[in-house]
C-alpha cells in the first residue's frame, strides 16, 4: 500500500512541477510616441526551446496576432507591427518580453503571451500537426496622452482714465492668458466694493 502511494504522489507532483503558468502584469499605460515593454513571466516548461507568440484583442474586435518568437534568429511578425515591435527571451530569469516602439493611440488592448504546445494526430503522410495555445492572464494596455499641469494665468489689468464728468462709463478691463485647463473664474473688486465673480470661459482662452 505504501508502494502504490508513493507512486502516486511522485505522479502527482510531477504533474504539478510540469503545470504550464504564464504570470503578466494587469495593467500599463503608455503614451503616444512613447517606448513600453510587457513582460510574461514564465514556469512549468523551458522558456528557451519553446515556441512562444503575442496576441491582442482591441476593445470590441477579435484576436489580433502579432507575432511568434523562439529565438532571435526563428521569429516571425505581423507587418502591421514589423517596424515597431520586438519580442525577447530573458531565459536566465524565465521572462518572455514585448517592447513597443512608437507608441499609437490605436495600440490600447489586451496583450496576452502565449505558449505553443505542438500537437499531432496520426503518423506518417497522415499525420496532422495541430498546435495548441496556452494563454496567460493579459496585460490591459492603455495609450492615453499625456495631461498638461495646470498653470496659473497671467493677469494684467487696464484701468479706464480718470473722468470729471460724473455720468461717463467706465470700464476695467483685466485679461488673463497662459493658463490650463481652459475654464476660468475670475473675481473682481473695485477698492471696498464686494468682489463680483466672473466666468468667461467662451471669451478668456489660454494661449495653444
Amino acid at each position: 500500500m505504501s508502494t502504490i502511494f508513493f507512486s502516486l504522489l511522485l505522479t502527482f507532483l510531477s504533474c504539478v512541477q510540469s503545470q504550464i503558468i504564464l504570470t503578466q502584469k494587469v495593467a500599463e499605460t503608455g503614451r503616444p510616441g512613447g517606448t513600453l515593454t510587457l513582460t510574461c513571466k514564465t514556469s512549468g516548461f523551458n522558456l528557451g526551446n519553446d515556441w512562444m507568440q503575442w496576441i491582442r484583442q482591441v476593445p470590441g474586435q477579435g484576436l489580433e496576432w502579432l507575432l511568434e518568437y523562439k529565438s532571435s534568429s526563428s521569429n516571425n511578425y505581423a507587418p502591421g507591427v514589423k517596424a515597431r515591435f520586438t519580442a525577447s527571451k530573458d531565459t536566465s530569469n524565465n521572462i518572455f518580453a514585448l517592447e513597443m516602439k512608437n507608441l499609437k493611440i490605436e495600440d490600447t488592448a489586451i496583450y496576452y503571451c502565449a505558449n505553443v504546445r505542438p500537437g499531432k494526430t496520426g503518423y506518417g503522410h497522415s499525420a496532422a500537426y495541430d498546435d495548441k495555445l496556452i494563454f496567460g492572464s493579459g496585460t490591459k494596455m492603455d495609450v492615453v496622452p499625456r495631461q498638461k499641469s495646470i498653470v496659473k494665468p497671467k493677469l494684467s489689468a487696464f484701468y479706464p482714465p480718470k473722468s470729471s464728468s460724473k455720468d461717463a462709463v467706465q470700464a476695467a478691463v483685466c485679461l488673463a492668458s497662459d493658463f490650463f485647463p481652459k475654464d476660468i473664474s475670475l473675481q473682481l473688486a473695485f477698492g471696498d466694493k464686494p468682489k463680483a465673480d466672473v466666468t468667461r470661459p467662451s471669451v478668456l482662452k489660454p494661449d495653444e
